[in-house]
């Protein structure tokens, strides 16, 4: 028997879960920490290093209280966290400021003119993440950070994403040259591959903007998959967590990719990891390019699959924002929603409140709910936006496919899918194939069974998954509402690119309104 602990960073909280080799996991703990936000600037989203690492100190400390685990038990720790959420370091790896946090997009101009360079100069790494490089990702928003801090720049050593800081903060690494930079996080969100020698070229860089000149050298480092070790755990922070000094640490990554990992993912699978956001993670020993998809990258998911990750920007972030509108909570709103069916509202609601992730790549749109009447409510609101985010979805998949991702099975993963089986309901309605949800929150129990592996309980993946991953409950399509949801997807896939692209084929939308009154009229007709 070996016990482990599998760490989950969020937007909000990290997570802590035991796992134990032949028992699976046997408790968790979390600690939230704060997001900073500006009124005055939406795009703003900033987190402290030092918050997180607190968090992180008081969750682990919790969960070994909680089993009653001796902290000398665990024999390995490993970590994902979101992404692409930078932070600039000075000397010694101290943060010069705060995180840019994953929903940071303050980077959107700098984001165009990277893809644009891009284009104009021939690079080959755009095509690998879609033919649009984005407002979310790494270079974007090292060039913000830049830009808008011209008194810092002297002090500049080096950038990292979240998941590599924390474990160099863990394992006491104080210098680049000791550095172990995440394959996952680097080649989806900074253009690294092997197949271009790494990072893209300085003269590229230094094309897009002068400021990048001498950047490249200094994101140094080994750039490792996750069956490396980033280090071991430090005496100093072994005794803030309560753990002992010289466990290994995995090299980290992001939370969806390994969120996948402990859903049982498998050469085949699409895994939407449906929280505040979407992610939607899929694997395959050979991969071509998607365009408009984040990244297709060799490692990032499982060692030896090429990873394929695509998403939604907003999800839960979306029925939030509709219930504190209607200033109530998602729980409060979503009571009586089981009984709402398919279509019923008239309403069509596009998922592009914070921009879209996939596959237009455009952080400019806007939420857009077309078919309001003087009567509809909140509760309505609600029920569109989660059918919005099931068709988004499916438009994703639909792309996924077309361009020879095999998806034999869908897995709704994150935290939502346990709350709402309503969700559930109609994403395998408007998917018209069964959904698969986890028994359980798998979130953290892809780094415990990183972690496993670092400890050498289990020699692979597969062997770690089949020990430790909860079982997954079937929810099955119901034939009537996936007739309607064919219907209303038609007009959602028709407004989705008529308002999403600037240059869009003229299509007739008039047909619109009308459709969805007809729609729901027939849905609400007595049987």
């Amino acid at each position: 028997m070996t016990i482990v602990a599998g760490v989950d960073f969020g937007t909000l909280s990290v997570r802590v879960t035991l796992v134990d080799s032949e028992k699976g996991p046997i408790g968790t703990a979390s600690a939230s920490y704060p997001l900073h936000r500006n009124r005055e600037d939406p795009n703003f989203a900033t987190q402290s290093h030092e918050d997180q690492m607190a968090a992180l100190a008081a969750a682990t400390r919790d969960a070994l209280k909680s089993t009653g685990v001796d902290g000398d038990a665990v024999a390995a720790i490993a970590l994902d966290t979101t992404g692409s959420s930078v932070i600039v370091v000075g000397e010694g790896l101290e943060p010069l400021d705060e995180y840019y946090l994953w929903c940071d997009h303050r980077a959107h101009a700098e984001a165009a003119e990277i893809t644009a360079k891009a284009h104009a100069t021939g690079f080959e790494g755009i095509d690998w993440c879609g033919g649009v490089y984005s407002h979310e990702w790494g270079f974007s928003k090292l060039l913000h950070w830049l830009r808008h801090n011209p008194e810092k720049r002297s002090h500049f050593v080096t950038a990292l994403e979240n998941c590599d800081m924390v474990a160099a903060t863990l394992a006491g690494i104080r210098t680049v040259s000791e550095l172990k930079r995440s394959v996952c996080a680097m080649g989806h969100k900074w253009m690294w591959n092997p197949k271009w020698g790494g990072l893209p070229p300085e003269e590229f860089l230094v094309a897009v903007d002068p400021l990048f000149a001498g950047v490249r050298a200094k994101l140094g480092g080994e750039y490792l998959t996750s069956d490396h070790l980033a280090g071991r755990l430090s005496p100093k922070w072994a005794e803030a967590l309560g753990l002992r000094a010289g466990i290994p640490i995995p090299v980290g990554a992001f939370d969806a990719h390994w969120d996948a990992l402990g859903s049982n993912i498998r050469e085949g699978d699409a895994v939407n990891v449906v929280g505040t956001s979407t992610c939607i993670i899929a694997m395959a020993r050979k991969a071509e390019l998607v365009p408009g998809v984040c990244g297709v990258v060799p490692g990032s998911v499982h060692p030896a699959y090429t990873g394929i990750e695509a998403g939604l920007s907003a999800t839960g972030d979306i029925f939030d924002a509709v219930a504190r509108r209607a200033q109530t909570t998602v729980a409060a709103l979503s009571e009586g929603l089981d009984s709402y069916k398919a279509g019923q509202t008239g309403l069509l609601r596009l998922s592009w409140d914070n921009g879209d992730r996939t596959v237009l790549v455009n952080p400019e749109l806007g939420g857009v709910t077309l078919g309001w009447n003087l009567v509809h409510t909140a509760q309505d609101e609600l029920f569109a936006a989660i059918e919005g985010t099931a068709f988004h979805t499916r438009i994703i998949l639909e792309r996924m496919a077309e361009h020879g991702v095999r998806i034999d099975r869908v897995i709704n993963a994150g935290g939502i899918p346990q709350k709402s089986e309503v969700l559930n309901r109609v994403y395998a309605n408007v998917l018209n194939k069964p959904v698969l949800v986890p028994a359980g929150i798998p979130t953290s129990l892809g780094s415990g069974i990183m972690a496993l592996l670092a400890a050498g309980a289990y020699k692979t993946i597969e062997e770690a998954q089949a020990a430790v991953c909860l079982p997954l409950r079937t929810v099955e399509p119901d034939p009537k509402a996936a007739a309607v949801y064919e219907q209303l997807y038609r007009l959602y896939r028709d407004v989705y690119f008529a308002l999403g692209l600037r240059d869009a084929e003229p299509v007739a939308l008039g047909r619109v309104l009308p459709e969805l009154r007809r729609i729901a009229a027939e849905v609400r007709r007595p049987d």
